[in-house]
C-alpha cells in the first residue's frame, strides 16, 4: 500500500512488530486481566521483536517487567510469578532459562525494595509445589532456578511436607525430611555438589559422614567444600584445612584459617604462606610489596633478608638491616656458590665498557653527537613502581642507550626540569634519525609511557627506524630475560627490576641493571642477523626482521620499511 505522497508504507512485518509493541505495553500497564500464560507469551514476543543486542534488551526487558509486577497481577506478584515459573518451561531454551532469571530477579527487587508486602502461606504452598515438580523432574528447570526460588519464597521442610502430605499429618516433616535426603544424594551423585550443599544448610540436614567432603574436594568443587565444611563446624573445618594442605593448597589453607579463626589449630600455617607470598614477590622483584606484607613481623622480615642475599641483592638487604635493627646481616656478603648458580649476564659478558650517568648539558650534547654517529642502538626505560590501584603511573625516570660497549644513562627527571628545550632537540635527532636503528623490547609499552610522561616534547612522538625485538619471536615467556638465556645461554638478573628508580644517587647495582637491559638488545639482535658474538650460543635464529622495522609520526598510522 501507498501513502498520499506516493511513499511505500510499513511492511507487513514493521505493522506485526508495531502492533506486538502496543499490545505489549498496554498489557504490561494493567496485569489485572492478564493471565500469566498471556505475560509469557508476550514477554517472549517482546524479546524476539527486540533489535538491539540480547544483553541489552534483556536488561531493558527487566526494568519493564520489575514495573510490570506493580501493576496488579493477579492473585499477588509473588504468586503471579510462581504460575509463569511452571509456563516458562514450554517455551523451550533459551527462553525459559533466560525469562526465568529475569523474572525471580525482579520479583527479589520488588521484595528488597518492600514494595509488596511479604508471602502468604497459598503463596508459598504454590511455590513449595512449584519446587517439588523441579526437584521430581517433572518440571524442567536448571538448578540455580531452584535454589532462587527456595531463597526468594523462604521455603522450609513443612512447605514441603504440606505439599506431599497435605496440611495435617503426623510425621509430615519427618517425610518431608526423607523426600529431601533422597533429592540430595541424587545431586552428589551426579556431581551438583553445590545444590546438593546449599539444601543440605537451608533445610538443615547434617550427614555425619566425611565421604562427602572427600568426594568435593576430589573434585575440586572448592567452594562446596568450604561451604559444607562452615555448615558442619569446627571439626569438619579442620579437616577441610587439612586437606588442603595434604594437597599443597596453602594460600586455601591459610585463607579458611583466618575466615574461620583455626590459628591455634593451626600454627605454623600463617608463616608457611607468608613466606610463600614473600617469595613470589622477591621472584617478581615486588621487593616494596614484600616488605609491607611482612607488617614488621621480625621473622619474616628475616626471611625477606635472606631471600635479597640469596637474590644477591646487597643493598637491599643492607635496607632492612638498618630500618628494622636486624642483628647478623650487618656487612654480608653474597657467596660466589650463590652468583655462580644464579649464572646471569654482566657487563664483562657484554662487553660493555662504560656506563655514563648523563644529567648536565654537556653530557647530553656530548653523549648524542656520540650516538648519532652509531648505525645501531638499544633502548630501555625505567621508572618507580606504583603499587596503588587505579592510580596514576610514575614519570619515566630514566632512559638508558647502548651502543656497541658503551651504555649512557639518561636522567629525563633533572634534564626535563632544567634542559628542556636542549633535551627535546638531543632526543628529536636520536629518535627522528632515518640512519640509527633503535632497538627495544616491549617498545610500545615503553613509548607510551614516554608520551605519558612528557607529552609536551615532540621527541617522544615522532620517530623512525624502531624495531621490537620482541615482535621477532612466537614465544613471548620469560621476558627479555628469559630471551636472553634462550639465545645468549644466560639471563638477566631482574632482582632490581622494581626498585626506587626516582631515588638519587642511583646504586651501582641499579646502573649496571639499567646499563644490561639496553646492551643486551644488540647481542640478542646480532644473532637474529646471523653474526653471533663470542658471547652467543653456537644455536641459529633465522629470524626475518626488517619487515619489523616501523616508524611513527604523530599518533598516525605505523609504515613498515622494509
Amino acid at each position: 500500500m501507498k501513502s498520499v505522497e506516493g511513499s511505500v508504507g510499513p511492511s507487513k512485518c514493521e505493522e506485526n512488530i508495531y502492533r506486538t509493541s502496543s499490545i505489549c505495553l498496554h498489557a504490561f500497564s494493567d496485569l489485572s486481566h492478564v493471565p500469566p500464560a498471556t505475560f509469557v507469551y508476550l514477554l517472549k514476543e517482546c524479546y524476539v521483536c527486540g533489535t538491539h543486542k540480547a544483553t541489552h534488551k534483556f536488561r531493558v526487558l527487566q526494568q519493564q517487567v520489575t514495573q510490570a509486577l506493580c501493576n496488579s497481577p493477579q492473585p499477588d506478584p509473588s504468586t503471579f510469578v510462581v504460575h509463569c515459573l511452571h509456563l516458562l518451561p514450554s517455551l523451550g531454551p533459551p527462553y525459559a532459562e533466560g525469562f526465568s532469571h529475569l523474572l525471580v530477579s525482579s520479583l527479589r527487587r520488588l521484595k528488597t525494595s518492600k514494595t509488596i508486602m511479604s508471602d502468604s502461606i497459598e503463596t508459598k504452598h504454590h511455590a513449595a509445589r512449584l519446587c517439588h515438580d523441579i526437584l521430581t523432574g517433572s518440571l524442567l528447570h536448571e538448578e540455580r532456578i531452584l535454589i532462587k526460588i527456595l531463597e526468594i519464597y523462604n521455603l522450609e521442610l513443612k512447605d514441603f511436607g504440606e505439599v506431599i502430605c497435605g496440611l495435617e499429618h503426623d510425621g509430615m516433616l519427618d517425610i518431608a525430611k526423607a523426600h529431601m535426603e533422597r533429592h540430595i544424594f541424587h545431586f552428589i551423585e551426579s556431581e551438583s555438589y553445590m545444590t546438593a550443599v546449599t539444601l543440605l544448610e537451608r533445610f538443615e540436614i547434617h550427614l555425619s559422614s566425611q565421604s562427602l567432603l572427600v568426594k568435593m574436594m576430589q573434585n575440586h568443587q572448592f567452594k562446596a567444600a568450604e561451604k559444607w565444611a562452615k555448615f558442619m563446624g569446627k571439626s569438619m573445618l579442620c579437616l577441610l584445612v587439612q586437606t588442603y594442605l595434604d594437597m599443597k593448597l596453602l594460600k586455601n589453607a591459610y585463607d579458611m584459617i583466618k575466615r574461620n579463626n583455626l590459628k591455634q589449630e593451626f600454627p605454623d600455617v600463617y608463616h608457611l604462606y607468608k613466606e610463600s607470598s614473600l617469595k613470589k614477590l622477591a621472584e617478581k622483584g615486588c621487593w616494596d610489596i614484600a616488605e609491607l606484607r611482612t607488617n614488621n613481623d621480625r621473622q619474616l622480615l628475616e626471611y625477606l633478608v635472606y631471600l635479597a642475599m640469596e637474590a644477591g641483592y646487597t643493598e637491599k638487604v643492607d635496607e632492612l638491616c638498618e630500618r628494622y635493627s636486624l642483628q647478623g646481616f650487618a656487612k654480608v656478603t653474597v657467596t660466589d656458590a650463590i652468583i655462580s648458580e644464579a649464572h646471569f649476564l654482566d657487563s664483562a659478558k657484554l662487553v660493555v665498557d662504560e656506563i655514563l650517568w648523563i644529567d648536565e648539558l654537556d653530557g647530553l650534547v656530548s653523549a648524542t653527537n656520540y650516538i648519532e654517529r652509531c648505525k645501531l642502538v638499544g633502548i630501555d626505560c625505567e621508572w618507580k613502581p606504583n603499587y596503588e590501584k587505579g592510580s596514576k603511573p610514575n614519570k619515566v625516570s630514566i632512559m638508558q642507550i647502548a651502543s656497541e660497549n658503551k651504555v649512557y644513562i639518561f636522567d629525563l627527571i633533572k634534564l626535563y626540569e632544567n634542559e628542556k628545550e636542549v633535551l627535546n632537540s638531543c632526543f628529536s635527532r636520536i629518535m627522528c634519525s632515518p640512519n640509527i636503528l633503535k632497538l627495544g623490547y616491549n617498545l610500545q609499552c615503553d613509548l607510551h609511557q614516554l608520551s605519558g610522561s612528557y607529552g609536551d616534547l615532540k621527541c617522544f612522538r615522532h620517530y623512525e627506524m624502531l624495531l621490537d625485538i620482541q615482535k621477532l619471536f612466537s614465544e613471548r615467556t620469560g621476558g627479555l630475560s628469559g630471551l636472553a638465556k634462550k639465545i645468549l645461554g644466560a639471563g638477566l638478573n631482574k632482582t632490581r627490576r622494581n626498585s626506587n628508580w626516582e631515588q638519587r644517587p642511583l646504586s651501582q647495582n641499579q646502573l649496571e641493571y639499567a646499563a644490561l637491559d639496553a646492551a643486551v638488545l644488540l647481542h640478542i639482535f646480532y644473532h637474529v642477523r646471523g653474526k653471533p658474538q663470542a658471547t652467543h650460543s653456537k644455536e641459529e635464529f633465522k629470524v626475518e626482521w626488517k619487515s619489523h622495522i616501523v616508524s611513527h609520526l604523530e599518533n598516525t598510522t605505523r609504515k613498515k620499511a622494509s
